[in-house]
């Protein structure tokens, strides 16, 4: 695929979208493609996770250690699996393992955190959308909350 294709596949995930096509053109420049054949594991729950993965083609199964970690999911073409693990250091939540013949995008953190020191705009882009994330998070939380707290007084 073309660089410019990879630069508009990255503007279709929701998380690169806020940063801008300068910093795309970066991402796509040092990224590296994997094909994996079905069945393929990409990742096991637990590992050190050093980078995420776009699926760019085909789905993952995303599996976790047990029930109580969530249910399975499956991520297919334009997901960002291990978003986290391009900011900070963090293990694997779950086992990712190709459903078919999947082709996936990997960042590495090193790359995305040079890619954010080189484009400001794209840093303070991305920093607001995760506070919209988070504001979004508390407020569902102080829902809950509320619903227990209701429920708690009804025995």
């Amino acid at each position: 695929m073309s660089l410019e294709h990879d630069i508009t596949f990255f503007e279709q995930v929701p998380t690169f979208a806020v940063l801008g096509k300068p910093a795309l053109r970066i991402l796509a420049i040092g990224a590296e493609t994997r094909h994996l054949q079905s069945g393929a594991v990409l990742f096991y729950a637990g590992e050190l996770a050093d980078g995420g993965y776009v699926v760019q083609e085909g789905s993952l199964l995303l599996e976790p250690n047990s029930p109580l970690e969530g249910e399975q999911f499956t991520a297919g073409p334009g997901s960002l699996v291990g978003e986290l693990a391009l900011l900070t250091d963090t293990v694997c939540a779950a086992t990712a393992i190709a459903k078919g013949p999947t082709v996936v995008i990997r960042i590495s953190r090193s790359l995305f955190r040079k890619m954010l020191e080189g484009y400001p705009a794209a840093a303070q882009n991305l920093r607001d959308m995760v506070a919209e994330r988070v504001d979004g998070w508390t407020r569902e939380l102080g829902g809950v909350k509320q619903a227990m707290d209701r429920g708690g007084e009804s025995r």
